[in-house]
């Protein structure tokens, strides 16, 4: 229970401190916080494998696939406000379409999602732009 509270604490002060503004850190932070919540949100016990929202929607026939492309389909929509590229965002949106059609096949697409990150992909295409063209953004991983 105590792990449930903390986790949930947790979402709470990141979402405070997400920045609503529209220039290229503040969507940079929106676009990381995502990932991480689609897909490293969790650590399976006993394991270093990590799951998110993606995985857990997965779960959910049919709507939880959907919940999970529209939350992919926002970080396209952040690329776009961002300046990337048409071709950039083509493969972005493939990313989460080809996630979405696999998601639709049961089981399978439930373990897809521990192999198939498309949310961290995009995260890695929205990081190139931003560390080409806004490198003031850039920021060190831990």
């Amino acid at each position: 229970m105590a792990r449930a509270t903390r986790m949930r604490d947790d979402m709470r002060g990141m979402a405070a401190s997400l920045p609503v503004g529209r220039d290229a850190h503040a969507a940079r932070r929106r676009v990381e916080a995502l990932e991480k919540l689609l897909e490293r949100s969790f650590t399976i016990p006993g394991t270093r494998q990590t799951v998110g929202l993606d995985a857990l929607l997965g779960l959910v026939p049919v709507g939880g696939d959907v919940i999970a492309a529209a939350m992919g389909a926002y970080m396209v929509w952040e690329a776009r406000n961002l300046g990337i590229s048409k071709a950039q965002m083509a493969r972005m949106a493939g990313n989460v379409g080809f996630d979405w059609l696999i998601g639709l096949i049961p089981v399978v697409g439930d373990a897809a999602d521990f192999f198939y990150r498309s949310n961290s992909r995009n995260l890695r295409i929205i990081r190139r732009h931003l560390d080409r063209h806004h490198p003031a953004t850039a920021t060190i991983d831990n």
